[in-house]
C-alpha cells in the first residue's frame, strides 16, 4: 500500500511540472494585418474653366416713328391695324382737308381738268410694326396730331441690366448668347453701354443688338450669361475628389504615393464648374494618381487597394 501511495505522489508530481513547463512556455504572438481601404482613382484633367454670371435681358424697340396727320381735316381712309408690319414709303392713311369737303366738288363742276380734291395722304417714314393706332376713318384730326405709331424694327436690341461690379466683363463688341424661353440660343453683340446707373439697384443697362432677321415680340425675356474670368489650361478634378474640414476653410486630396499607399496633400481651389474644380496649388501632374472614392476619413499614408481606375 505504501508503495501504491509512492508511486500516486509521482504521478501528481509529474503532472505539476509539466504544467508548469507549459505555463512558462512563450505564448505565440498574434500578428494583425493593417486595414486595406478599397479606393478608386483618377487622374488629373487639363481644360478651360470660366466663371459666368446668368441675368435677364428684355426685347425692346429703342427707337419709335410716329405717322402724324399733314393737315388738318377728317380721316378718309386707313390702310392698316396694330400689329401690322409696315415698310418706309408705304401709305399708311388720307387725310381730307375740311375745305375740300365743301368746296370741292364745286369746284370739280365749274372745272372738270381741275381734279381738285383736297386729299393728303401720309407714308410710313421707316419699317417696323404698328403698336398704337389712335384714330379711325372719319375723325377729325388737327395738323400734325399723333394718328399711330411705329416701332421702329431696326432699333429693336434686348437690354441688359448689369451689377456694376461686373463692368469690366461686359464690352461694347463683345459677343454673347441669349437663351429665349423655348431654348433657342440667339447670338448677339455688346452695341452700346449707356452712360448712367439705376440709383437704388445701382445697375447699368447694356443694349445688346441681334440679327435683323430675328422676328421676336417686345418685352420677351431672355438669360445671357456674362463671362467673369477663364481660365483655358486649368488643372482639374472631380469635385468628389477635394476633400475638407468642417468650416471649409481647409482643403485637401488623396495621391497615391505608390500602389498601395495613398498620401494627404493639402490644395488650393479655383474656379468651379460643372462638377469639376480646379487645382492651382500645389502643380498637379496629368499622371498623378488621386483618389476619388473611398477618400473619406482616410489618414495620412494610409494603406489603401486600387479597385477601379
Amino acid at each position: 500500500m505504501i508503495k501504491m501511495y509512492r508511486h500516486s505522489l509521482y504521478l501528481l508530481l509529474l503532472a505539476s511540472l509539466c504544467a508548469c513547463q507549459n505555463n512558462n512556455a512563450p505564448a505565440e504572438e498574434e500578428t494583425t494585418a493593417d486595414p486595406v481601404t478599397p479606393v478608386t482613382v483618377i487622374q488629373p484633367t487639363q481644360e478651360t474653366l470660366s466663371d459666368s454670371v446668368s441675368l435677364n435681358a428684355t426685347a425692346t424697340f429703342l427707337q419709335q416713328s410716329y405717322a402724324r396727320a399733314n393737315t388738318a381735316g377728317y380721316i378718309q381712309s386707313i390702310h392698316l391695324q396694330p400689329g401690322q408690319a409696315v415698310h418706309a414709303g408705304q401709305l399708311l392713311f388720307t387725310v381730307r382737308t375740311r375745305e375740300s369737303r365743301s368746296i370741292g366738288n364745286a369746284v370739280n363742276l365749274l372745272d372738270s381738268s381741275f381734279k381738285f380734291s383736297g386729299v393728303n395722304g401720309v407714308k410710313a417714314t421707316t419699317s417696323g410694326y404698328i403698336t398704337q393706332l389712335n384714330h379711325q376713318e372719319g375723325d377729325y384730326v388737327q395738323e400734325a396730331e399723333q394718328v399711330a405709331v411705329i416701332s421702329d424694327q431696326s432699333s429693336f436690341a434686348f437690354v441688359l441690366n448689369v451689377p456694376f461690379e461686373l463692368r469690366n466683363a461686359v464690352t461694347l463688341q463683345k459677343r454673347v448668347s441669349l437663351l429665349l424661353p423655348d431654348s433657342t440660343r440667339l447670338p448677339g453683340v455688346v452695341s452700346a453701354i449707356m452712360p448712367s446707373a439705376d440709383s437704388l439697384a445701382q445697375t447699368q443697362k447694356v443694349v445688346i443688338k441681334v440679327a435683323a432677321n430675328a422676328a421676336l415680340p417686345e418685352n420677351l425675356v431672355a438669360q445671357v450669361r456674362i463671362q467673369r474670368t477663364a481660365h483655358p489650361q486649368a488643372i482639374t478634378l472631380p469635385r468628389t475628389a477635394l476633400l475638407t474640414d468642417e468650416t471649409q476653410s481647409e482643403y485637401w486630396i488623396m495621391r497615391m504615393l505608390d500602389s498601395n499607399t495613398a498620401v494627404k496633400v493639402p490644395v488650393q481651389k479655383g474656379l468651379e464648374s460643372n462638377g469639376r474644380v480646379e487645382i492651382t496649388t500645389p502643380q498637379l501632374s496629368l499622371t498623378d494618381r488621386i483618389l476619388v472614392s473611398g477618400n473619406y476619413g482616410l489618414a495620412d499614408t494610409a494603406k489603401v487597394q486600387v479597385t477601379k481606375q
